[in-house]
């Protein structure tokens, strides 16, 4: 076990004054049922991502559309998110892995939102500075795999493989790496002003592998917001690697029964 420094001491106590001043988000319980998802990706991907989630929701009934988010800045995303979000016809759960949990986060008091699902994805508060709550936990592996081309940024072959889809098959991984989008260094500097959490029920699944998010870090923003929390011993990448538990989440927060 690592041992602990005093910047790691000093992050778990604002971690966990931070959970006990900050009202809870709304309760898991009270959602509505929903007919529509939306699914949103984050860096390193592009919708391409949801493939093994999409056909099971879909056998479902489910109405489903994966967002092609642009990667250029945090406006942009929310606005791509927003069109689609305009036309779902009725109650639709948003979900967002990785980065786009800002998104999530952002977009979801969108009135058509019913309940949030973040998969091990960011969940900053309304102007929080994400990088400075995440710097108060180790960082993580996949962060030094980064590499730029100006303002281009993306993952390198070996840590997209090692860190970012460590439990996906080879073959597989290689091929989302093919298809892996570029993002823009401007997005990383974006802020929610909207903590749609805080009024919309919300579901969180933490990967327990994770090495591109710290899993101390998405279980402290479960926490905090209140969600129906579950823990997957998956990579950063479990809707590829766990679809089946990732789907039954996303099912619950729209209010329908598991998939068998």
């Amino acid at each position: 076990m690592q041992p602990m420094t005093r910047r790691m001491f000093c992050g778990t106590l604002a971690s966990s004054a931070a959970v006990s001043l900050l009202p809870k988000g709304v309760p898991a319980a009270n959602i509505v049922k929903a007919k529509n998802v939306v699914l949103v990706h984050g860096l390193f991907a592009d919708g391409s991502c949801w493939s093994e989630i999409i056909p099971l929701l879909q056998s479902e009934g489910l109405n489903v559309t994966s967002v092609q988010n642009p990667l250029t800045t945090l406006p942009d995303a929310v606005a791509a998110a927003k069109r689609v979000l305009d036309r779902q016809g009725g109650p639709t759960v948003l979900v967002g892995h990785s980065f786009s949990g800002m998104i999530v986060t952002e977009v979801g008091v969108h009135p058509n939102v019913s309940s949030l699902v973040y998969i091990a994805a960011r969940a900053p508060d309304a102007g929080e500075d994400y990088a400075a709550l995440a710097m108060t936990y180790p960082t993580p592996p996949a962060s030094a795999g980064i590499v730029f081309d100006g303002d281009e940024g993306r993952l390198t072959e070996e840590a997209f493989l090692r860190d970012f889809a460590g439990d996906v098959p080879e073959a597989k991984a290689k091929v989302l790496y093919a298809v892996q989008e570029p993002f823009n260094r401007a997005l990383l500097t974006g802020r929610t002003t909207e903590a749609a959490w805080r009024s919309k029920p919300s579901f969180y699944a933490v990967s327990k592998n994770d090495r591109t998010i710290n899993p101390d870090l998405e279980r402290f923003m479960a926490k905090r917001m209140g969600a129906k929390t579950v823990e997957l011993d998956a990579s950063h990448l479990s809707m590829i690697s766990q679809p089946k538990a990732v789907t039954n989440l996303i099912l619950e927060a729209a209010g329908a029964h598991a998939s068998k």
